[in-house]
């Protein structure tokens, strides 16, 4: 195994994928990103994305040197278009501008198009409750899970996630795909030819199945079962419907640097967290007391938080052959 800085871990991620082809400012805002999930624990979105994402650059699925375009499109509304690069950068100008707006107007939303792999949805939240926003996020993602009741899959798992400020602490932060689990789980399963848990997925022909490599090449069983789906067709109509982004089902993998781009989307709405009631900080923070004085409860994000202050005084714990991996790059 081997120990580095959160500073070396970005620089390792940075300087492989401006190697891949990469422009400098949209790799160091990817290593950002990636080097942010890892020190979250968080590793299905983390470095081992490093290799994939740097082999899809060279293919040209990815555009290595895309800028984001950020338009007005109304007073509160931006429309972005990732022009089939990265989502990071996409996402840190959304996350630059939607605070100015939302305390100008009370309210502000951002539509990205054209956009790859969001990552921890989580995070662009979280940055934009720190500028005193209540935020949500809603991201598509290539076809995984099939509608309640059918065996082709026409949604992803279509990660959401929801931030909310509390004074002098870090945010409420909720962050979830609408999967049972998130695919990254069981693509890390069939890399180590291990089983999954029965539950986690469907066979193309919509049996339970514990094999991993099935599973990949059937479909993923929703959270909450048929309110699973029918959430997830929610995030497809805002993420991509809304914004002019690819469907699920039009969608190519995040994973392989096979098909054209993916072309996904991802909306992010902000809201004034005191635009409605001056004193809504402190009513979020009453709210979190009375969550956390019961012994067990624990608010989301806690274990995440721990993670990461443990990172950045330890430096990130990684496996030789990742390391090897990307250094090879």
């Amino acid at each position: 195994m081997a120990t580095l800085t959160l500073a070396e871990a970005e620089a390792l991620a940075a300087d492989a994928l401006i190697r891949c082809g990469t422009a400098a400012p949209a790799a160091r805002s990817v290593a950002r990103a990636l080097v942010g999930a890892e020190a979250d624990g968080l590793k299905g979105h983390g470095l081992s994305r490093v290799a994939p994402y740097g082999a899809q650059v060279r293919a040209g699925k990815v555009a290595g040197d895309a800028v984001p375009r950020v338009a007005r499109a109304r007073p509160g509304l931006l429309a972005i278009d990732a022009a089939h690069g990265f989502a990071y950068p996409a996402l840190d100008a959304a996350v630059a501008d939607l605070p100015g707006l939302a305390r100008q107007q009370g309210i502000a939303a951002a539509g990205i198009r054209r956009s790859h792999h969001c990552g921890a949805a989580g995070h662009p939240v979280e940055a934009l409750a720190a500028q005193g926003c209540v935020a949500l996020l809603f991201a598509n993602t290539p076809a995984a899970m099939a509608p309640w009741g059918g065996v082709r899959p026409v949604f992803g798992t279509n990660p959401l996630a929801f931030a909310c400020p509390l004074p002098g602490r870090a945010p409420i932060v909720v962050d979830l795909a609408l999967s049972k689990v998130a695919r990254a789980n069981i693509v890390g399963a069939a890399k180590r030819g291990e089983p999954i848990p029965e539950g986690w997925a469907l066979d193309a022909d919509g049996r339970p199945t514990t094999d991993a490599h099935a599973a990949l090449k059937g479909t993923m069983v929703p959270l909450g079962d048929a309110k699973g789906t029918a959430l997830a067709l929610m995030v497809e109509l805002l993420a991509a419907g809304l914004v002019g982004a690819r469907y699920a089902g039009e969608a190519s993998s995040f994973l392989d640097a096979e098909g054209d781009p993916p072309g996904t989307g991802q909306f992010l709405l902000a809201l004034d967290a005191a635009g409605l009631s001056p004193d809504a900080p402190d009513r979020f923070a009453a709210l979190a007391r009375m969550i956390e004085e019961q012994a067990g409860a624990r608010l989301p994000g806690s274990r995440r938080l721990a993670l990461r202050r443990r990172a950045a005084a330890e430096g990130l714990t990684l496996p030789d052959a990742l390391v090897t991996e990307i250094r090879a790059l």
